[in-house]
């Protein structure tokens, strides 16, 4: 099925066109609006009905065989915008303006369903909301970086908490903890409970190079503090920390570990919880899977199924829609938030292509 109604096809060039629109307009998360209207243009610009949200989401619903979403925002950092060598340089060219315009230009060809999402890259606000706010689509295809050739089928989950503890300020000669070493002492607690293997888990890796540290519980602090109170009464400390979550682990489960830290001699502090992302693993065999694997063989290409170790809005959906989704699109996610972030636009026109060719396979 080509473009429906009388909505126009993407003219070529046009997809590129997008691409460097969307990452020559920096959207960190917060900031969407201007590149959200951008994006809400092309779809104007192609006859399709589109509105931007009451959280800054780009809609525009259409044949709900599939839905395309991706995220408009991205993370700080300003890479000056460039074509070096076929590879378009700057912030969000990988994660994820790729994805997201590849997907916009697949959903005018076709006439399928597109959601451009905010707050990905902090709190999922966009995604939260759009499954509140509408009904599960007959599949799903969210966006981000596996390569041409790649779809990604599962990732963990998320937890993340703030420790915070506080003692009487005392001279620093006597010997009695204070609310720093209690942090200290309560964080050596959890790592040890969290054993795993020495990676970096938040670069999204793939099956092969992480396939034990997908299916492990790490835990990582990403910021401690602490120091006397303004009043001079009280030492104050606290440790942010964040734990990913493989599928048949839950974040019940994790809480009740860490928890378990606070039993021993850092029993001083409280934790305060974040809402919890479920892990997600799709199946290889449904209908949405399959139709990546034969449209990347068709195209010359040998199907890559991959599991990431870090965490998307793919969890959301997964968590409250009953419906196939799989995870796509153009660009390397080593590169994700990298001073180096540059996506081959080679690269991104088969995207395009094989995201096209799927939505046509799956629409009825």
């Amino acid at each position: 099925m080509s473009a429906s109604g009388d909505s126009a096809g993407v003219e070529d060039g046009a997809a590129r066109e997008l691409l460097r629109d969307l990452v020559e307009i920096p959207s960190p998360t917060g900031e969407e609006a201007a590149c959200a209207e951008r994006l809400a243009a092309f779809f104007e610009e192609h006859a399709r009905e589109v509105w931007v949200d009451e959280v800054g989401n780009v809609r525009a619903p259409a044949d709900d065989a599939v839905l395309l979403t991706s995220h408009v925002d991205t993370v700080p950092g300003e890479i000056p915008v460039e074509v070096k060598d076929g590879e378009l340089w700057g912030r969000g060219s990988v994660d994820a303006k790729g994805p997201l315009a590849s997907m916009a230009a697949a959903a005018v060809e076709t006439g399928v369903s597109y959601v451009g999402v905010v707050g990905e890259e902090t709190n999922s606000r966009g995604a939260r909301f759009l499954v509140e706010d509408r009904d599960a689509p007959d599949a799903v295809v969210n966006g981000e970086p596996s390569g041409w050739d790649g779809v990604t089928l599962g990732y963990r989950g998320f937890l993340a908490g703030e420790y915070a503890v506080g003692t009487d300020s005392t001279h620093t000669s006597r010997p009695e903890p204070n609310a720093i070493q209690h942090a200290m002492a309560w964080w050596e607690t959890v790592e040890r409970e969290f054993e795993s293997a020495d990676t970096d888990e938040e670069t999204d890796g793939e099956t092969d190079a992480d396939a034990s540290v997908f299916e492990q519980v790490t835990a990582k602090p990403v910021e401690f503090s602490g120091g006397t109170a303004d009043d001079g009464l009280s030492v104050e400390a606290s440790v942010a920390a964040q734990f990913r979550i493989p599928p048949g682990e839950s974040a019940g489960a994790v809480r009740s570990a860490v928890e378990t830290a606070l039993d021993g001699e850092a029993n001083e502090g409280e934790i305060d919880w974040r809402e919890p992302i479920p892990p997600v693993m799709e199946s290889p065999r449904t209908e949405v899977a399959r139709a990546f694997r034969v449209t990347i063989r068709r195209a010359g290409g040998d199907p890559r199924l991959l599991r990431k170790t870090g965490t998307s809005d793919m969890n959301i959906f997964a968590g409250a829609w009953d419906c196939p989704m799989a995870t796509y699109g153009p660009g390397d996610s080593e590169l994700d938030h990298a001073p180096n972030e540059r996506l081959d636009l080679a690269e991104f026109d088969r995207a395009v292509a094989v995201l096209t060719d799927v939505c046509e396979d799956l629409q009825p």
